[in-house]
């Protein structure tokens, strides 16, 4: 089997995508790899911390690295930490980085290059699935996850912790990806087929961060939901 490290955002597409990686026999996944904001120390957007992405991996049994880096810092920094993570990967013989992207082409070459410049492959178990299948291919097998961050300009805050089922599915508005591969929306899996057992976790509070739109013209809100 080809070892493999996993790059793992804590949400649906990483966990079905790890799920098939592990069922296909094609891959000896040795490592989670996250990255996380340094100032609150969660992911980027599913807004989640240290400590349930600890739980998530302790449950599904494979080993969590993570790292942490600085929003404000210049992007030469970040990318050269990356690299370094990488190279630690590498030295454990871990050349293959599996995503859990669906369909969007130019951040799947982008990741390609990333990786090829760094000496290693990426690897794309979800690739091309058919969105609505795929959703219910994760909610038949078992997956249970909450939705921690919408964007508000696609959806309204009421889509903020709702967990992920058919009826979340067909209230879902036309014009929505599915699948929220354009970042209509984040989750947050906490069951599945590839736990051991249900990762424990508490909501605390719901609020919102508005951010400059690309014209910095006006404000896009996002909401999310704070677990712990």
């Amino acid at each position: 089997m080809k070892k493999a490290y996993f790059n793992w955002s804590s949400g649906k597409d990483s966990a079905l995508a790890l799920y098939k990686a592990l069922q296909s026999g094609i891959y000896d996944v040795q490592a989670l790899f996250t990255t996380i904001k340094k100032d609150g120390s969660k992911i980027a957007m599913h807004e989640i911390g240290i400590e349930l992405l600890k739980q998530q991996a302790d449950s599904i049994g494979i080993p969590l690295t993570i790292l942490e880096f600085d929003l404000t810092a210049p992007s030469d920094e970040y990318k050269k930490s990356m690299e370094m993570h990488i190279e630690k990967l590498k030295e454990k013989q871990l050349n293959i980085a599996l995503f859990g992207d669906l369909y969007l082409e130019n951040l799947r070459n982008q990741r390609i290059d990333n990786c090829r410049r760094q000496g290693i492959q990426a690897e794309f178990p979800l690739w091309n699935s058919k969105p609505r299948e795929l959703l219910q291919e994760f909610i038949s097998l078992g997956f249970k996850s909450i939705v921690t961050c919408v964007d508000g300009s696609m959806l309204d805050e009421s889509f903020v912790g709702r967990v992920i089922d058919e009826s979340f599915l067909n209230d879902l508005p036309d014009y929505v990806d599915i699948c929220g591969e354009n970042g209509e929306y984040h989750s947050f899996v906490f069951d599945g087929p590839i736990f051991r057992k249900p990762v424990e976790f508490e909501i605390v509070s719901r609020y919102y961060r508005d951010y400059p739109n690309e014209t910095n013209t006006m404000l896009n809100r996002y909401w999310y939901l704070e677990l712990r």
